[in-house]
């Protein structure tokens, strides 16, 4: 039996070139026999379709049409972000030239647990990470899975350099991973203070800071996820100095703002924070993952320090060898920063603008149609790229209904959320090639007409 080709090395461009071609048909394939954003039938049936396609996972002699036949299977079976009726959850379509750029990493497989298994990589890491905390006016960043690790790895820092005793303290309308980051932590039971208006108010926090003892950590939000709402950071800034709480936002969504001169002054107070998470998996179009922690004070990072003889010796350090060890949590990391890096240089700063500046305006078309139409309701003109919506007069129950009916069709993906007690179908535009007859279509599938 002779030996399958690798993907890297002096045969890899050639032992690949036909692969990539087998990819990309099984990809049309796929996504035509699809035939939108969602596979019809809900979970049973692509569960059964796919058991189908794949059969045997290990049979005993190996299938030569194996990636044509998963490919296929995987791209029928998929929720496509790039389709502009796909508009459920923070899950951007990524850019071309991202994957394509993601393609090499795969190829090249650098880990980035120690230097010499990724001499280039380490340093382009280093170059991505601080021009991205630059933009948030933080001073360095460390690459992350996604917001959930960030937030994570964000209390983290808190803990050490504060002591075990720091409670967090945040708005009900903080993603669900900072509790459960404080839990896992072994930190007090968080400070959850209600945000009736989804914006955490600053005059309930001071009140919280006033009466309970700390010391505090702060958690704001910039994007929540069920609405896109910011919270008022200059004023929360300002109360975490006064009452020398310590500050992280939350800016896995709205982060991408940062790029855009227009709306970037809706993050003013972001470089307050001592922490901030980013997310261009989210408003960045990235393929997943590409998440960041930002920090104000590179000295917070030396408690991630760790020492394994391996991969960080003293010797070699003292030599000049980076150590790489204290740059994460995990140890195998793949190099999730040349997709970033290869889009940041091959669009530029105005061109990622661009982009979020049309999925902005998407948004507010959308609205716009939702407030013009008889028989829907909006929930309040959108901050981001978030629109909520419900038919008028519509119990929750029904509206629940229309979402899993599209799901089950195929038609549409769209999403949930729970504000001011009653249930909204949620549209989150990401996709930059969205125009205005799609929001039309995904109105009218709303409301139970015939889809396009």
């Amino acid at each position: 039996m002779s030996m399958p080709p690798l993907a890297s090395g002096p045969e890899g461009p050639d032992a690949l070139r036909p692969l990539l071609a087998t990819v990309l048909d099984a990809l049309g394939t796929g996504s035509r026999a699809r035939r939108g954003p969602l596979p019809a039938g809900g979970p049973e049936a692509v569960a059964a379709r796919l058991r189908h396609a794949v059969a045997d996972v290990l049979p005993e002699h190996g299938d030569p049409h194996a990636l044509h036949t998963l490919v296929h299977a995987l791209a029928e079976g998929s929720a496509d972000p790039a389709d502009p009726l796909c508009a459920a959850h923070l899950h951007c379509p990524p850019l071309a030239v991202a994957t394509a750029a993601d393609l090499a990493v795969s190829a090249l497989n650098p880990s980035l647990d120690s230097w010499d298994q990724a001499p280039a990589a380490s340093e382009l890491e280093a170059l991505v990470t601080r021009t991205l905390a630059a933009r948030a006016g933080m001073a360095d960043a460390l690459v992350t899975t996604g917001g959930t690790e960030a937030n994570q790895l964000a209390l983290l820092l808190a803990r050490e350099t504060h002591g075990p005793t720091l409670q967090l303290v945040c708005g009900a309308n903080a993603h669900h991973s900072l509790p459960r980051a404080a839990w896992l932590l072994g930190l007090p039971q968080p400070l959850v203070i209600p945000t009736p208006t989804g914006t955490l108010d600053p005059t309930s926090l001071a009140d919280t800071l006033t009466t309970r003892p700390g010391p505090h950590l702060v958690a704001a939000t910039a994007g929540t996820t069920d609405a896109g709402l910011i919270d008022p950071l200059p004023a929360i800034a300002a109360l975490t100095t006064t009452h020398g709480a310590r500050l992280h936002i939350d800016a896995a969504y709205g982060g991408g703002l940062l790029f855009s001169d227009h709306h970037r002054p809706r993050l003013n107070g972001l470089d307050a924070a001592h922490t901030v998470t980013l997310d261009l998996h989210k408003l960045g179009w990235q393929p997943i993952a590409a998440g960041l922690l930002a920090v104000r004070d590179t000295h917070d990072l030396t408690a991630l320090h760790h020492h394994a003889d391996y991969l960080n010796a003293d010797d070699d350090t003292e030599a000049g060898l980076p150590d790489l060890l204290g740059r994460s949590l995990r140890t195998t990391r793949r190099s999730d920063t040349l997709k970033i890096a290869v889009t940041l240089k091959t669009l530029g700063r105005t061109g990622l603008a661009a982009l979020v500046d049309q999925v902005c305006a998407r948004a507010h078309e959308f609205a716009d149609l939702v407030t013009a139409h008889p028989r829907f309701e909006l929930h309040a003109p959108p901050t981001i790229s978030t629109v909520l919506f419900r038919p008028a007069h519509a119990t929750d129950a029904t509206v629940a209904t229309i979402r899993r009916r599209l799901l089950t069709q195929g038609h549409a993906v769209l999403g949930r959320a729970r504000l001011d007690g009653r249930l909204w179908l949620k549209t989150t535009l990401l996709n930059p090639h969205t125009r205005p007859h799609d929001l039309a279509t995904l109105l009218e599938l709303a409301e139970g007409n015939t889809p396009r």
